[in-house]
């Protein structure tokens, strides 16, 4: 469960925390924990404000694949990377979720509405849903079956993913 701010406000606070570092001045890092959601949210659906943007499942787990490779490739951690998917929340985000979601998906409908007002020409594909990365969905059981392969891939065929330990914490564990 994100904090809305708290990156800003800490960085605000505490400017020492954040640094800038050259690509080739890459301090060492023991641990990778990386927050899945954003990932996929980010790799899924870039620019909702777009009404011709479409995207298939396969190019949003290539996009997904990609996203975690640069990131590998860059921090190259020496003992653990730590996927997190969330899982379900509890029941008061649930409710908070469902809202955000319901509202999201109107103002895609009116985005859509007016443009075929304004005589645009839409993709015959249907949008991407979002509302589909929510734990216990189709979607997201194909997401897991498909990240353990490129974790399982990525350990066989790479030097630097066999040197770390690669836990993948899915949608079906609950929490956050």
């Amino acid at each position: 469960m994100g904090v809305p701010k708290f990156f800003r406000y800490i960085s605000e606070r505490y400017p020492s925390l954040n640094e800038l570092v050259r690509e080739n001045q890459i301090p060492e890092f023991d641990n990778l924990y990386l927050d899945m959601n954003g990932i996929i949210h980010n790799c899924s659906h870039p620019d909702d404000s777009n009404v011709h943007y479409r995207i298939s499942e396969e190019q949003i787990f290539k996009s997904i694949f990609h996203y975690i490779d640069v990131l590998f490739r860059i921090i190259q951690p020496r003992k653990l990377m730590f996927m997190a998917i969330d899982g379900v929340a509890p029941r008061a985000k649930m409710n908070q979720q469902r809202g955000r979601r319901f509202r999201t998906a109107k103002e895609a409908e009116l985005q859509e509405a007016k443009a075929r007002e304004k005589g645009e020409k839409l993709p015959d594909e249907a949008r991407f849903d979002s509302n589909c990365i929510t734990p216990g969905t189709p979607f997201m059981a194909r997401l897991q079956k498909a990240l353990k392969f490129f974790v399982k891939q990525r350990i066989s065929q790479s030097d630097i993913w066999q040197k770390c330990r690669v836990i993948l914490s899915g949608h079906e564990t609950p929490g956050e």
